[in-house]
């Protein structure tokens, strides 16, 4: 009897212990009260992190280091849809979207000391525009298109893509150089030549592509994205500000406002907002009055892994507005336009 009850306390016990779900502490921000809570999930929704993650906490501090893994390939696929509504001053309005995407990924090849050495693969590009019904596209994985105007997009972007870039990135995000251009840049002249005879005009296409693809502009642009947050550390709820310029003369601003809402659960989530606040420009000739006024506004989510420090998930959305009125004291003709612009990276759908 002693053992049969003994059995049913045991069985008991499993019963017990089976119906009770493990559960594991996160930090992160309450958009109620803009404070930092900890909050208990179940344990099986909660992402594995390794004991010594890329993104370390230390005395609830977090910093960003990457740890890849040899012979392992990490997307950054780039993704922007742009969709422009115009009023016209009766009211009418046209309508016109674009997209365009640049898939590319990271192969870790091998680190000595805090230095890796990456191969940058650059698979694909894709371009489409819609406007009155009618959508072109222009993408390297189908035929070229039949449009001449369009042959030449297609043939120097078929060229860049299938290419290899070599890059040397330290573990703090640090991009120190890309090498492998000219081959690119021969290969991009090679096939500029199939469409372009006239050696003045060949050597114009190439040297505009100089201009926007080599190693300072990429080095920029992959570094904005790869590396968000501070040297110092943030904790969850720590806010930053970045500024750039958004026009050549850096009279305009764009502020990105960041904050660290989550981390801890195997990803690490930052907030963006911020943009360019509204600006109104008045110029008189006699009586008549120009204005011009613009605004744009952001507001998104980026997602990064905390076990490799790697980008997953971007997801911002900008909305800007610009009006431009003329007005002669009686009457009022204004054009207004706004765009409305999904910018994503690794996005999981469209």
């Amino acid at each position: 009897m002693k053992n049969i009850a003994a059995l049913a306390l045991i069985s008991t016990i499993a019963l017990v212990s089976c119906n009770k779900k493990e559960t594991t502490k996160i930090t992160k921000l309450d958009p109620k009260t803009g404070k930092t809570i900890t909050v208990e999930v179940p344990a099986d929704s909660v992402a594995k992190v390794a004991e010594n993650p890329a993104i370390k906490d230390s005395a609830g501090i977090f910093k960003q280091t990457f740890k890849f893994e040899k012979g392992k390939t990490y997307p950054l696929t780039t993704y922007q849809r742009d969709t422009k509504t115009m009023t016209d001053p009766k009211g009418q309005t046209m309508n016109g979207t674009s997209e365009s995407t640049d898939e590319m990924s990271f192969t870790m090849n091998d680190i000595k000391g805090n230095v890796y050495d990456l191969t940058l693969n650059l698979v694909g590009k894709r371009n489409s525009q819609t406007a009155q019904g009618k959508t072109v596209i222009v993408d390297t994985k189908l035929p070229i298109p039949k449009e001449d105007d369009l042959k030449m997009i297609w043939n120097i972007n078929k060229a860049l893509t299938g290419n290899k870039l070599n890059v040397k990135m330290d573990t703090k995000g640090n991009i120190i150089s890309i090498t492998g251009f000219d081959p690119i840049y021969a290969k991009v002249s090679t096939a500029v030549g199939t469409l372009v005879k006239d050696a003045n005009q060949k050597a114009s296409v190439v040297a505009s592509l100089k201009e926007s693809f080599n190693e300072k502009v990429l080095k920029d642009q992959l570094s904005k994205i790869i590396t968000l947050i501070p040297k110092k550390g943030v904790k969850v709820g720590d806010k930053w500000t970045n500024s750039e310029n958004a026009d050549p003369t850096g009279s305009i601003k764009v502020t990105s406002n960041y904050v660290l809402k989550s981390a801890g659960n195997g990803i690490v989530e930052i907030g963006i907002s911020g943009g360019i606040p509204k600006k109104t420009e008045k110029k008189n000739q006699g009586a008549i009055t120009h204005s011009l006024s613009s605004e744009l506004a952001q507001n998104g989510t980026i997602k990064f892994d905390q076990n490799t420090g790697w980008i997953t998930n971007q997801n911002i959305k900008v909305v800007t507005t610009q009006i431009e009125s003329i007005s002669d004291g009686k009457q009022t003709q204004s054009m207004k336009s706004v765009s409305n612009t999904a910018v994503m990276v690794n996005p999981s759908g469209k």
